[in-house]
């Protein structure tokens, strides 16, 4: 997007760290989909918050915070949770209920789509940003392709990772996020909502860190150390500057414990040098208007990963064209994107393909 008044490329696919081994079927049904969110829990027992363990099947995270609210007799604003979860799935999260001086509800009388898991007061609200990861478990259906190379793949992705593109989901239905952050941006349209601005702003800074993994990925240096990288330690939101690549530091970058990372765009200056930095330059000067907008209102540059470790990952053919698939991902990253990194993933809520920063579901 170097020009004024062009549109960001929403379709255009990602590049790959490898070659994809077939094509495969993805949410079929919502329990293809599991996703079980992980929390730290401290040990602060008793309190005026009630947090609920809930799983839910085909419901958005916001709609059952509000059936929450209205069953406790409590605002809608007094419900926290860490984390928007996926429709299309079936879901295991936390919410709390501000509860002070009241009793645990006798009966939340919810649908049979929601069901309460487990109850425990607490002293304080979950509030958003305290996900410490998700695990998934998913199911590829009508595969096609060779599988023995997907278990290539699968084995090369368990060592070394995959690119950390932001899934299509950030990017609402057929990019919609981005067109209306853009337009927003442009003075082309008014956003008083405090949620949508942070939904839109999200959207443009995942653009441009999409655009940077991209070339990142086309040259191959995703997953390996440059001189002036920010490299963040693994489950950590710390990084240090390399000034110099070292056989101890390519070391640690390739066991995991170390990872190159991207600029989320904002004010200030970048934690890179060297090659890195004009390149980072670069990319922002490609979607100016972006850039330009995520300085203006306000956000400070900060770092994210280059590449993600699925841990955990296992997989198990359970007929000719099924597989299953589990991993355990860290806040923030996309089991599609793990997905894409190995398949052309078609997605039955979409009837199309989903790329990371292409269609995917809201």
């Amino acid at each position: 997007m170097s020009a004024a008044g062009a549109q960001p490329d929403i379709e255009a696919p990602r590049p790959r760290a490898g070659r994809p081994a077939g094509q495969g079927l993805i949410r079929q049904q919502a329990a293809d989909f599991a996703v079980e969110e992980l929390i730290e829990m401290e040990p602060d027992e008793g309190g005026e918050h009630l947090w609920l363990r809930v799983r839910k099947t085909g419901e958005n995270t916001e709609h059952v915070a509000r059936l929450l609210a209205q069953a406790a007799g409590i605002r809608a604003q007094h419900v926290g949770y860490a984390g928007r979860k996926d429709r299309h799935a079936v879901t295991t999260q936390w919410f709390s209920l501000h509860l002070p001086g009241r009793p645990d509800p006798a009966d939340f009388a919810l649908p049979p789509s929601v069901e309460i898991l487990e109850m425990r007061r607490r002293r304080r609200k979950l509030a958003v940003g305290g996900l410490r990861g998700n695990r998934f478990c998913l199911l590829v259906r009508e595969f096609a392709g060779d599988a023995a190379l997907l278990d290539e793949r699968l084995r090369e992705a368990r060592v070394r990772g995959v690119p950390n593109y932001f899934g299509a989901q950030r990017f609402g239905r057929g990019g919609s996020n981005l067109a209306q952050a853009l337009a927003w941006l442009r003075g082309e349209r008014r956003v008083d909502d405090r949620k949508l601005r942070g939904l839109l702003l999200s959207a443009a800074r995942s653009q441009l860190f999409n655009a940077l993994l991209a070339r990142r990925v086309a040259d191959g240096s995703w997953c390996e150390a440059r001189e002036g990288d920010a490299l963040l330690l693994d489950g950590r939101g710390s990084f240090f500057l390399a000034e110099a690549i070292e056989a101890t530091l390519r070391e640690r970058v390739a066991s995991g414990e170390l990872h190159p990372s991207g600029a989320l765009w904002g004010r200030g200056a970048l934690a890179t040098r060297f090659g890195v930095a004009e390149l980072e330059r670069a990319v922002a000067a490609d979607h100016a208007e972006l850039a330009a907008g995520l300085e203006r209102a306000g956000l400070e540059q900060e770092r994210r990963a280059l590449r993600v470790m699925p841990r955990e990952l296992a997989w198990d053919w359970l007929d000719g064209t099924t597989l299953a698939v589990s991993f355990r991902l860290p806040a923030g990253c996309f089991a599609t994107t793990v997905l894409d990194e190995v398949l052309e993933c078609r997605d039955a809520t979409l009837a199309a393909v989903a790329r990371p920063g292409g269609r995917d579901p809201a």
